[in-house]
């Protein structure tokens, strides 16, 4: 017990230290849920003799309501989803807060060359710096959920929780937004209302079609043998530094889930590495490559074919500013017999700073 008790208030009925929580035991986790349910049941079960208040003391209602909401909010902020997770691509820039606007970005170039001279010339060279600048506007969105006096009742009248159903819904419905402005720059529609691109689909990213000589000839995986395949993708990995002068070096690779799939089971010859697991030993950008796989490219090349993007997995390369992550705000009574329970997130989108450093090859 005192395990918990390092991150569960037993009193109060809360868990005090969600990031420990997080990284709890399975089993831990399992009692502190089984104890956390038991609490707001006792609580839910005060309320049982207080029912037909409901209706004519919205005061009642809140007093309900309210310990409930916390509860549901801190387990489905707990609960995340990892296939909306864009960390897994690049950083999320968190700075600023629910109200910025919008943020001044930087770009710099270094000019200036070193050249022989004389020891008492007068010309001595200078390096320098070219700056440029761009801003990119924040905006706001929200999805929320709610309930009614019906449901309320019914919980308090048999003595449970409140379901954390609708408020998960609600963090999915706000991680999908999210991933999907990463990914595109489109809303759930496929829109891009603020004229936003994303991870896969940047304007500015080199982009080309890997080579058309798989048996046919054709460019597809399927068609090649496992050197043309292992070609294509340390082609795509080259390109970054040869682009950008040896600056920077693709230590990420992402890959439609299908192409991922199928390299992962694919063999080398008559051997136990698969073309993935060569690959991840040998390629032209080192050992520090990791290779992740991504739904979103299995259409986002040309013609709607599929997509790697090849790429430094920096900040200075590409980070998705996100000033103001989804919250949950205060319950409110918007009519007679409805709580309504709003939730607010404020979005930059994928800024894609030196672009050269993120490489297109598609149709594979």
């Amino acid at each position: 017990m005192n395990a918990i008790t390092n991150f569960y208030d037993a009193a109060a009925g809360r868990i005090t230290d969600p990031a420990m929580f997080m990284v709890a035991d399975a089993a831990l986790k399992r009692q502190v849920m089984s104890l956390w349910a038991a609490d707001h049941a006792r609580l839910a079960a005060t309320f049982a003799d207080k029912v037909d208040a409901f209706l004519s003391d919205a005061q009642v209602g809140m007093a309900f309501l309210t310990p409930q909401l916390y509860r549901i909010e801190t387990e489905v902020y707990m609960n995340r989803y990892p296939s909306f997770d864009i960390s897994r691509f690049f950083s999320v820039d968190t700075t600023g807060d629910m109200w910025d606007i919008g943020t001044l970005v930087y770009s710099m170039d270094q000019v200036g060359e070193a050249a022989f001279m004389s020891g008492g010339a007068f010309d001595m060279p200078y390096a320098s710096t070219k700056m440029a600048q761009a801003t990119r506007n924040f905006h706001l969105a929200a999805i929320g959920y709610e309930w009614n006096t019906q449901e309320m009742q019914r919980a308090a009248k048999l003595g449970r929780a409140l379901p954390s159903d609708k408020a998960g819904a609600a963090v999915l419905a706000a991680d999908r937004f999210i991933y999907g402005i990463a990914m595109t720059g489109k809303n759930p529609a496929g829109v891009s209302e603020k004229g936003w691109t994303g991870f896969v689909n940047d304007a500015n990213a080199p982009s080309a079609q890997v080579a058309n000589d798989g048996t046919g000839p054709s460019r597809l995986w399927t068609a090649k043998d496992e050197d043309l395949i292992l070609r294509d993708i340390n082609e795509a990995i080259t390109a970054v530094e040869t682009g950008t002068g040896e600056t920077h070096i693709a230590n990420k690779l992402a890959l439609p889930t299908s192409a991922y799939n199928y390299i992962a089971t694919k063999r080398v010859g008559d051997t136990n590495a698969t073309v993935l697991s060569y690959l991840q030993d040998n390629n032209t950008a080192g050992e520090r490559l990791t290779i992740v796989k991504s739904r979103a490219l299995e259409t986002a090349g040309t013609g709607n074919s599929t997509r790697m993007v090849a790429y430094d997995d920096s900040p200075q390369v590409a980070k998705f500013m996100l000033p103001g992550a989804h919250q949950f705000l205060p319950a409110f009574q918007k009519a007679s017999m409805v709580y309504e329970v709003g939730g607010i997130m404020n979005v930059g989108g994928l800024d894609v700073r030196l672009p050269k450093a993120m490489v297109y090859r598609d149709s594979f």
